[in-house]
């Protein structure tokens, strides 16, 4: 069996399968996995010390700040496994590979940004109601030192491929790392020089916030991904009505629009072409539409001569049903038209 599959399914000289070209990013998978493991490098050593000075410290923010860092650390780990599962390629029943784990390690990133922040938003209120003795001078050295080494690791990240959602996720759960160790900087100084201790809980609850904010656009994204929902930024209304509006292009119906993985999308649909029409090249200018205007690279396209297979195909109300329902849609969904003006 092959390692690769381009499938082409026709049930006649007229159904033509999709351009699938391959996907580039412009910064190479060992470039990013390199990126990646100096950024876990630099911060599994810096949260060892980080949970060390925070339990002396008796600092929250110091501790959430290390807990942070863990979770920094387990969705490097998991984006560099997801990165060598979904550069193998497709085969088996896995049609398209193993791209979407990193969809898959996205979401996991996402879903433990929120769980965490549940935990420190509990602490952090707890601690305002009754806030503990804090050394704000170890504090605020280890905060500056943490956010000396999240810029670096918030840099080498920037390095890598932010187009992946994989990474993307790893990257909001430093950049987020980042900030707040700036807050709890912050919250040192404030206890050092006035001996307001609730500035630690404030500055956690700071961190709080923007985790619930990465978390939640990671969760959202991906969870869009695996609804097959359409691509951010393309209405497939006004695709369909694009290719509708193609010259000898009759009708399109069947059309779905998704997202394979981060940068990849895909489309299919059926198209009906004026009797006598060309075929071949109807279809070839619509994969160079898509591509050039929707960046669509995987685009599968039957495409037929008006009435061939029409019974057992299309489902077409009458144009007074048209005009009283508004559109008219077949068996699998809506069926895009050519306007008067459109030719």
């Amino acid at each position: 069996m092959s390692d690769h599959h381009d499938h082409e399914h026709g049930g006649h000289d007229h159904d033509s399968g999709g351009g699938h070209s391959g996907h580039s990013h412009g910064v190479s998978a060992d470039a990013d996995r390199r990126w990646l493991t100096i950024a876990l490098v630099l911060i599994s050593v810096f949260m060892l010390a980080e949970v060390v000075v925070g339990v002396a410290a008796n600092s929250l923010a110091l501790i959430s700040d290390a807990a942070h860092m863990l979770t920094d650390v387990a969705s490097i780990v998991l984006a560099l496994v997801a990165m060598r599962l979904a550069a193998r390629p497709a085969k088996g029943h896995f049609t398209y590979g193993l791209k979407r784990v990193e969809i898959l390690s996205a979401q996991a990133n996402g879903l433990t940004l929120l769980l965490l922040s549940v935990w420190l938003a509990y602490e952090a209120v707890r601690r305002l109601v009754s806030p503990p003795e804090v050394t704000g001078g170890l504090v605020l050295v280890t905060a500056l030192v943490g956010v000396a080494v999240n810029l670096v690791a918030t840099w080498c990240i920037s390095r890598a491929n932010r187009t992946s959602l994989n990474v993307e996720g790893t990257y909001q759960h430093i950049l987020t790392d980042l900030f707040g160790f700036i807050a709890t900087a912050v919250a040192g100084a404030v206890v050092l020089t006035t001996g307001f201790a609730r500035a630690d809980a404030i500055a956690s609850l700071f961190v709080v916030v923007l985790m619930l904010k990465a978390g939640y656009g990671l969760v959202r994204d991906s969870g869009r991904i695996f609804l097959e929902a359409a691509p951010a930024g393309i209405d497939p209304d006004a695709v369909g009505d694009r290719l509708a509006a193609q010259d000898t292009v009759v009708e399109v119906h069947d059309l779905h629009v998704w997202t394979i993985t981060s940068g990849q999308s895909a489309l299919s649909a059926h198209v009906l072409v004026e009797p006598g029409g060309d075929c071949h090249a109807v279809r070839r200018g619509l994969q160079k539409m898509l591509l050039e205007d929707y960046r669509i690279s995987h685009a599968t396209l039957q495409v037929d001569h008006l009435g061939e297979d029409a019974p057992d195909l299309l489902q077409i109300t009458s144009a007074a049903d048209d005009d009283r329902d508004g559109h008219c849609d077949d068996a699998h969904g809506p069926v895009h038209r050519p306007g008067p003006h459109d030719h």
